[in-house]
């Protein structure tokens, strides 16, 4: 798919055309990547007087933050604290927990200090539950989260038919901290301060190669020599074999979207009418939200075809219509995806391989957020912040248990994760 297929191409102001590297440069810190990760990194770089260089192999947002839900969800999709306490251990436990249930209100921070177009709102996040296990699932895991500060509420399931217009969902949780932007519009609006900051921004300026010499950091850039003190890698899902292991640390999968047109107020009237950003429970989640021109948008888990392509959308389609009745005979008339990365525990992975080389990825869907939460921590890392004094703590970097089944049974594996959603939707009663 190409990025011209995404609805954000839309709404999302132009983006200013990037030059590519044509010249061997020297810099501070070199970053990998200009996407969420990346230009956070950079702005925050930049305002500490660092020279930063931002190398990015397509044009800014190319990736999956031009491409994303655009959903600022205070979480981590870890079931309960506990889980989260077994990923990452005591020590970092309530350091990354603070961090994930503050990242939208630090995000939406941003956006209001540096004055971002990104149509940002800050209306609530609803989780609704597809059957009365999830419920019962989510109530307990709701409480044990508000214990740490997450202000979750519980709602009914009247109160989440009111609160989104969908059908089939037993109850939900409401987080008062979550929204949305406009994912495309927020990445070019950081382009737009790191480089006001003093950070240089390249586009198609591919790094294909990254060696450590002499004490410093030598990439090759469009065949051009650049020399840096310190390397930053915020690839994420777009992440190739530039740094040795890096690829195989998680498990690419490909989200897909689709968009109607601006609909008609008789239609619309029932969507999401407080303006909350929503997903669910199931195995292949749905996440959807209403836009401020009046279009819906709504999303799923597809997968990539043996030749290359996507598939996946037939039944995003059909689930859209199912799940919002008001939504049949709607015509959609935009379609994109992007690829998210996750880890073996659900939580974002900080790596540093060798001194003064930085890598962060694994957001696990839950990248408009905490994409920022690392790229600040990785800016901060380079500056000099001791790894132990960081909320993510540095970790080993090891391969994603049974990778490449996965990665080529992803069809196979989501038709059978299909029948169990639907079994379980369909045997709640009401």
């Amino acid at each position: 798919m190409k990025q011209s297929d995404a609805f954000w191409n839309v709404t999302a102001p132009q983006g200013e055309i990037r030059a590519a590297l044509d010249g061997d440069i020297r810099c501070d810190v070199a970053i990998v990547g200009a996407g969420f990760t990346g230009l956070r990194a950079a702005l925050l770089l930049a305002e500490a007087g660092t020279d930063v260089a931002v190398f990015e192999a397509g044009d800014v947002a190319n990736g999956a933050s031009g491409r994303s839900g655009g959903q600022v969800n205070p979480m981590l999709p870890v079931a309960k604290p506990d889980d989260l306490r077994r990923a990452v251990g005591p020590k970092y436990f309530e350091t990354l927990a603070e961090a994930a249930l503050k990242s939208a209100d630090d995000l939406f921070e941003l956006v209001e200090k540096y004055q971002i177009r990104c149509e940002a709102r800050q209306k609530g996040w609803l989780r609704a539950d597809h059957c009365d296990a999830a419920r019962v699932t989510a109530q307990e895991n709701a409480a044990l989260w508000n214990k740490l500060g997450a202000e979750f509420e519980f709602v009914g399931r009247d109160e989440v038919k009111r609160l989104t217009g969908a059908h089939g969902y037993a109850s939900g949780t409401v987080s008062p901290r979550g929204g949305a932007v406009q994912p495309l519009a927020l990445t070019r609006g950081l382009d737009r301060v790191a480089r006001g900051a003093g950070a240089r921004v390249y586009s198609h300026s591919p790094v294909t190669k990254l060696a450590a010499e002499g004490g410093q950091w030598v990439l090759d850039v469009n065949g051009h020599r650049v020399v840096a003190e310190k390397v930053i890698v915020a690839t994420n899902g777009y992440t190739d074999h530039l740094v040795a292991g890096l690829k195989r640390s998680v498990l690419p999968l490909t989200s897909i979207q689709i968009a109607t047109e601006p609909l008609e107020e008789d239609r619309l009237a029932a969507l999401c009418p407080e303006g909350h950003t929503i997903s669910d429970t199931r195995r292949l989640i749905m996440y959807c939200r209403r836009e401020t021109g009046r279009q819906f948008i709504y999303g799923g888990m597809g997968y990539r075809t043996p030749t290359g392509g996507v598939g996946g959308w037939s039944w995003l389609y059909k689930d859209a219509a199912r799940i919002f009745p008001g939504l049949k005979g709607v015509k959609w008339s935009y379609r994109w995806g992007g690829t998210v990365a996750l880890t073996p525990e659900r939580v974002p992975h900080l790596f540093e391989p060798q001194s003064g080389l930085i890598c962060g990825l694994g957001y696990n869907g839950r990248g408009v957020a905490m994409s920022l939460v690392m790229g600040r921590e990785m800016a901060r890392r380079a500056l000099g912040t001791p790894s132990e004094d960081l909320p993510i703590p540095v970790a080993a970097m090891k391969p994603y248990p049974f990778r490449e089944p996965q990665v080529l049974g992803a069809g196979v594996a989501m038709s059978y994760w299909r029948m169990l959603d639907q079994r379980e939707m369909g045997l709640r009663a009401g």
